[in-house]
């Protein structure tokens, strides 16, 4: 009985959520012959102000990098 927990930034479409929940069923079915029945996948989405690596946020870092282009295209 699987149970596969995702965390991953906001900003998906529900076509590209839908795709990664049948992708982490198969996987499932195929490593350790779960049967879909009993495997659970859970997404949560995390605010990209809410997710940090090397004390930056997502939000900051998409924020500086508009900048960064915005200041190359002038």
């Amino acid at each position: 009985m699987p149970l596969i927990e995702v965390s991953i930034a906001q900003g998906r479409t529900p076509e590209e959520l839908r795709t990664l929940i049948h992708e982490l069923h198969r996987a499932a079915e195929v490593s350790v012959g779960a049967l879909p029945e009993n495997t659970t996948v859970i997404i949560r989405e995390i605010q990209h102000e809410h997710w940090s690596r090397g004390n930056q946020t997502i939000a900051e870092r998409n924020s500086a990098a508009t900048e960064t282009a915005e200041t190359r295209s002038q």
